[in-house]
Formats: C-alpha cells, sequence, structure tokens
C-alpha cells in the first residue's frame, strides 16, 4: 500500500527541543526575554516596527479591532472567502462585518469589491492576502484615501513579498498566525505587527490585563505568549527563509506537472511578487468534482483539504450583511482543492499526488 502522504507536515527538530530545554531551565516560563526577543526579531523579518506575540492570530485580529475601538454600531469589511475567524473577531467587538466578493484568480479581496461596501458607518477594512498570495497594492492606497484603517488578516502569508517588502509592513496594523498548517509554527499563536507605537502600546496593554505603566488602565485580559512557545518561534524563524524556498520550489514542480490535465486549473502568480503558497491549490473546473477527488484520493493515501470557506454558507453568518450575491467565494469554496505541500514531500510524492488526479479525472470521463 502506498505510504500516506499528508497535507501538511511542521518542519520541528531538536533545535525546537532544545531551545525549550533552555526555557525550562531558566525557570522563567511565562512571557519575559524570550518573547520580547521573538517579537523584536519577527518585526524585523517582516519589517515592520514593532511585534506583539499573542496566543493566536484570532486573538491578534481582536485586539487590532479593540486597539482602534471598533466596536457597536460599526461596519468591518471582510471577504467572504475565509476562514471564519476573519469575521468572528468582528463579532466579538460587538461590530457588524460586512461580507465582500474576492477575485476568481487570486482569491484575494479586490479594490471595487471593498469600495462598493464602504459606507458612513466603516470603521475598519479586514483585508486577507489569502493562502500567501499578496493583495493587490492598491487596497492599502484605498484605505488611505477614504482614512479607514486596514487590519490585514496575514495569517497565512508570512514572508509573502510586494517587490523587495514583505507582507507585515504595508497595513496599520497585521496578524501572522503560527499553527501548525502554517508555514512556520509555535504549534498555537500568533503575532501583531506595526509601524504604529501607540497601537503596539496599546495591544500590549490589552493582551496584558490593561496594565499600563503599572496601572490598570484598560478591561483587558491575558493573551500573552509564554517564553516556551516564543523559543520556538525564534528557532522556527532561523528556519524561514529555508522552508519557503523548498516550498516555492515544490509549488512550481506541481504546476508544471499539472499541465495539461482537463478541469484542472493551477493558482496563478502575478509578476512582483512572492506567494509563499501556505496553501497550494487547484481549481477544479467541473461542479461536484473536488468533493469526489477528495475522497478517491484520500482511498489512495493522499490527504488534501477545501481551500477555506464561503462565510456566507455557514450557519453563524446565514444573516450577516453583503454587497453582493458572492458568486466567485461560493465557487471557490465548492471547488478548490488544496493538494499536500510540506518539507517531507519528495519529487516522487508530487508525481503520485498529480498521476491520481489525472487517472480519476479520466475515470469521470474528464475529457474536453
Amino acid at each position: 500500500m502506498k505510504k500516506k502522504i499528508y497535507l501538511m507536515r511542521p518542519f520541528v527538530g531538536k533545535e525546537e527541543l532544545e531551545a525549550v530545554r533552555k526555557v525550562f531551565e531558566s525557570k522563567y516560563l511565562t512571557e519575559g526575554p524570550v518573547t520580547k526577543e521573538f517579537e523584536e526579531k519577527f518585526a524585523e523579518y517582516v519589517g515592520a516596527k514593532y511585534g506583539v506575540a499573542v496566543t493566536s492570530c484570532a486573538i491578534g485580529m481582536e485586539l487590532g479591532l479593540q486597539v482602534l475601538g471598533v466596536g457597536s454600531g460599526d461596519e468591518v469589511i471582510v471577504p467572504d472567502f475565509t476562514h471564519p475567524a476573519t469575521g468572528d473577531c468582528v463579532c466579538q467587538v460587538g461590530a457588524e462585518p460586512i461580507l465582500v466578493d474576492v477575485d476568481l484568480e487570486s482569491y484575494n479581496t479586490t479594490v471595487a469589491g471593498i469600495e462598493n461596501a464602504i459606507t458612513d458607518k466603516t470603521k475598519c477594512i479586514i483585508p486577507v492576502p489569502w493562502g500567501g498570495n499578496p493583495l493587490d497594492p492598491t487596497i492599502y492606497k484605498l484605505g488611505e484615501e477614504y482614512n479607514i484603517p486596514i487590519l490585514e488578516d496575514t495569517a497565512c502569508s508570512v514572508g509573502a513579498k510586494i517587490g523587495d517588502k514583505k507582507v507585515g509592513s504595508f497595513a496599520g496594523m497585521s496578524v501572522f498566525s503560527f499553527h501548525p498548517r502554517k508555514v512556520m509554527t509555535t504549534g498555537e499563536g500568533g503575532m501583531l505587527t506595526t509601524d504604529n507605537s501607540e497601537f503596539a502600546e496599546k495591544a500590549r496593554s490589552l493582551k496584558t490585563f490593561g496594565v499600563e505603566n503599572g496601572r490598570f488602565m484598560y478591561h483587558g485580559t491575558n493573551y500573552k505568549m509564554s517564553n516556551i512557545v516564543a523559543a520556538i518561534g525564534l528557532e522556527q524563524l532561523k528556519k524561514l527563509d529555508k522552508i519557503l524556498g523548498d516550498r516555492i520550489e515544490m509549488a512550481r514542480i506541481y504546476t508544471e506537472l499539472l499541465k495539461g490535465i482537463n478541469y484542472i486549473r493551477p493558482p496563478i502568480v502575478k509578476p512582483n511578487i512572492r506567494h509563499t503558497f501556505q496553501s497550494y491549490c487547484i481549481y477544479i473546473e467541473k461542479e461536484g468534482w473536488r468533493d469526489k477527488l477528495r475522497q478517491d484520493l484520500l482511498k489512495k493515501g493522499i490527504e488534501t483539504q477545501i481551500g477555506t470557506y464561503a462565510l456566507h454558507l455557514e450557519p453563524s453568518y446565514v444573516d450577516v450583511k453583503r454587497n453582493s450575491d458572492l458568486k466567485n467565494s461560493e465557487m471557490l469554496f465548492k471547488n478548490l482543492l488544496t493538494l499536500p505541500l510540506h518539507h517531507e514531500l519528495s519529487y516522487e510524492d508530487q508525481e503520485y499526488v498529480v498521476e491520481s488526479i489525472s487517472s480519476l479525472i479520466r475515470d469521470y470521463g474528464g475529457i474536453k
């Protein structure tokens, strides 16, 4: 039987174990000097002035909205094609998400989609450079034009670039995830980056019970990242460029191998950007075939996943406002397939994945 080919495997090893051992020996386990070092080095890596380490990307997004004073009566523009966490943070602060459609090629929000959703109640825009694919840079200019802050959900996009600048240095605030499916991981955890010292200071206060200069100035809570988790992050950061280089090369191989297979559309990479492929997704051009492929590939030992969710189809978002029919998001939700991509994947594994897809498509009658 063919070995199992996993969707994702975190690139962790003895270096992370040694770093954690040193923290244990120090007896300083909560947030402290190791976390501070991780914040500084991560911010430096993405080209931002400040980093604020938190327990998850979702919490970082919620803190960002609190920093901006977003609350009841406010509207926040959110892409419909994203993980529910992107919209949930808006609901958690009492504001209302406004769902907008995405582009079928980039899977990202568009300038037109955002602009059409702006009202006098719009307090924030949360775009998502989905799967490691950077945004159209004019989206940041749109925020400046309308004087609406951008809180970028960069959960999947560590190391992604527009030109020579990394994602995490463009928006007013950006928030990354270190979940094990992400390019770098700390098990769980996140990082808010910003160039705004006031934003950084308030985020730090809110995640630490609202303390500022020894006094409890806000109603905060405990979202601190421990030295243990941060130690893993520091080691992952050292490996990050190698991880990214390997993923980008494997993505190139997939795209080459997939050429000529009917009803399969590989991802499109635009010039002047670095797509980091946190998810390598193919679009299945026949309705109903994506789920069938997932089931049949699993029988061959190949683990896959959907792209992500169309929020308006989830029970918790049925009554949420939208500014269009969200048809692109729905099409992506139903037809996008994420293929295995990680450091343990060999060229032969990639060949097997693609050959299996090609064979199954032929079995389904995939002849144009």
